[in-house]
């Protein structure tokens, strides 16, 4: 194996997508998120993606949240377009569309049947030859792909160069994929990010969190000029506001549309259905940690 490390370390965040009051994508707010995010230092963008409500999406909101964001970053930083989808046809389908539109990376969840299967599904993406392919290994129940077939895939396909993991247990995980390619697969994490600094002790390259973004920039930023101390005083500010979130997909839908909102970056809090219901007691805790991260974020630029 002799691959050059992707460079694309650091926070690459994955935007919730903004809906208006009737419902339709809003495409100013995307701008205006994406804007920040690149004022925050982040290193890349995800979208669209479970946080974007991607199973709710029409194909078209799909191409124009894509394209929107493309178009805002102008190449500052690596776009992903996320091709997931349940059919292989579908995601040969989205893949192709994400170049076209300009992403410079795909990444593509493929449901594990066997390892036969998906190295070919995986292969059917690769010859569309993006620049990069970020596979994600998503398994909440156990422990994803298996360490041989990871290593297999990057040493046989020139565009698999990045893996994002997302199992149980995610730190393990992330040791073993390093050592066994060399470093020289980019390592992310993404649903884990509640243990950012085992994986920065682990040598992950990048994070994939949603919202926070100056926040979860200075606490790599802090890491990577030697002082752990500070950086893990800084993440442990934010146990509290992960605590919250990470309960769930939809809680952390729900959050981070309110701190959006009270972040005045986009126009509403409207959610898609289904999702899990946000009730009275979720809407007061979350007020008050929307209150604490927009405090924090100010300590910070102070």
């Amino acid at each position: 194996m002799n691959k050059q490390l992707l460079n694309m370390n650091g926070i690459v965040t994955v935007l919730n997508t903004p809906f208006t009051e009737e419902d339709t994508i809003d495409v100013q707010s995307l701008r205006t998120n994406v804007n920040v995010s690149l004022d925050s230092g982040v290193a890349g963008f995800l979208i669209p993606a479970m946080a974007s409500e991607v199973g709710k999406l029409s194909d078209l909101e799909r191409k124009l949240l894509v394209e929107t964001v493309v178009g805002e970053v102008k190449g500052k930083v690596p776009v992903m377009g996320g091709a997931s989808a349940q059919t292989s046809e579908q995601r040969i389908g989205y893949a192709r569309q994400l170049i076209q539109l300009g992403c410079e990376g795909v990444l593509v969840s493929i449901p594990y049947d066997n390892d036969q299967q998906y190295e070919q599904s995986v292969r059917e993406i690769a010859e569309l030859q993006p620049n990069f392919l970020m596979l994600q290994d998503w398994d909440f129940q156990g422990y994803g792909l298996s360490v041989p077939l990871i290593t297999k895939l990057f040493k046989e396909i020139d565009v698999f160069r990045s893996l994002k993991i997302e199992v149980v247990p995610a730190g393990v995980k992330y040791s073993q994929v390093i050592e066994a390619t060399g470093g020289q697969l980019h390592v992310a994490g993404g649903w884990a990010v509640s243990q950012l600094i085992e994986g920065l002790d682990r040598g992950v390259h990048a994070f994939m969190p949603t919202g926070m973004h100056g926040i979860y920039v200075k606490i790599y930023s802090l890491y990577h000029q030697g002082d752990r101390e500070a950086a893990k005083n800084l993440f442990n500010r934010l146990l509290p506001v992960l605590s919250f979130a990470n309960q769930h997909l939809d809680i952390s839908i729900h959050f981070f549309k309110h701190l959006l909102f009270e972040q005045h970056i986009y126009k509403t809090r409207r959610v898609r259905q289904p999702i899990l219901p946000f009730d009275a007691y979720h809407e007061a805790i979350s007020q008050e940690l929307t209150d604490y991260v927009i405090k924090l974020t100010e300590d910070l630029t102070n």
